[in-house]
């Protein structure tokens, strides 16, 4: 089958389309003739070297994608060749081609696109793990949402505002309109404003619950704008893990939980768990159009080149996909 290979860890020039197996599939397992994937900042990491699949997993890059069934095992009974789907990977996204458990699988709404359902798994459920599952967030309080117009940012915002939150967001100003539509009730220019005196001044108390992407150059001032009983879930590093120095004192006075999570690396039956969790209270929002994937554009997989940086050029407001032809 087609897929996008690596010459050797590096730039992205080391992309291309290449030759591999196509996957055999187990007993429990699904095979997808894919159509579209979607990109994240894991590709990019696993890319350069530095975030493998867990063992056993795919080395082809891609935690998501759409398509239809085009082989069951024989212990598959809940989906048929020709079902619309998109699923949740650990590995092997950007391909003709992937293989599936039946449990990590979830049927594409009526009117989203096969374009438009790569980029829901990846971005839906580490935001609905986040929000729901770790953070606990409840109708009333308050979330501040570190880079919302990013894949998992435009679905934190929804998901919170499903919920009934009042959500806060740090982005660009040239992104905040795209932030107000999905929900967002006040908007923060990470670029021009200190956030942490803006959030203050909006909520004297302090927020409820963090999500953040940021890290290091964060991680203080997340401390002092939470609550008492505050909680901050953290999902990646783009700012760097190190600190030179840090006044721990919040996190006893406050009585905080903070919390780290990644979701490629999560055993089958957490995954499986989480997708029936959100097939049951989060799927139906989104056949019902109250909340919605975001795809900022979509590229052809032969331009796989061009789509990684222009994730790396952070510019993207919503999903980058690849169209597989």
């Amino acid at each position: 089958m087609k897929a996008i290979l690596l010459k050797k860890y590096g730039g992205v020039g080391e992309l291309y389309l290449g030759e591999a197996p196509t996957p055999l599939i187990k007993d429990e397992e699904v095979l997808v003739q894919v159509k579209a994937a979607a990109l994240n900042r894991a590709d990019i990491l696993q890319r350069k070297g530095l975030y493998p699949p867990p063992p056993g997993e795919s080395d082809i890059i891609g935690l998501e994608v759409s398509g239809e069934v085009a082989a069951v095992g024989k212990a598959v009974t809940e989906w048929a060749v020709g079902d619309r789907v998109f699923a949740l990977l650990a590995g092997g996204g950007y391909a003709a081609y992937a293989k599936v458990h039946k449990d990590l699988l979830l049927q594409i709404p009526e009117k989203i696109s096969f374009e438009e359902a790569a980029g829901l798994a990846e971005a839906f459920l580490t935001a609905w793990q986040a929000i729901v599952w770790l953070a606990d967030l409840q109708g009333g309080e308050t979330i501040l949402v570190h880079a919302g117009a990013s894949g998992v940012g435009t679905a934190a915002i929804q998901i919170a505002a499903l919920k009934g939150a009042d959500v806060i967001v740090t982005a660009s100003a040239g992104k905040h309109n795209l932030c107000t539509k999905l929900g967002a009730n006040h908007c923060i220019d990470y670029r021009l404003e200190e956030f942490a005196e803006k959030v203050r001044q909006r909520c004297p108390d302090g927020v409820h619950v963090v999500i953040d992407f940021i890290g290091a150059p964060y991680f203080e001032k997340n401390l002092s704008v939470l609550a008492a009983d505050g909680r901050m879930v953290m999902l990646g590093f783009l700012g760097g893990t190190k600190l030179e120095s840090l006044d721990l004192r919040p996190v006893i006075f406050k009585r905080l939980k903070v919390m780290g999570s990644t979701l490629r690396a999560r055993s089958l039956e957490y995954k499986s768990a989480l997708v029936r969790d959100f097939k049951k209270h989060g799927l139906p929002a989104l056949a019902a159009g109250k909340m919605r994937p975001v795809i900022d554009s979509v590229f052809d997989w032969q331009q796989v080149q061009e789509a990684h940086a222009y994730m790396e050029a952070n510019q993207n407001q919503g999903k980058i996909v690849l169209r597989i032809t």
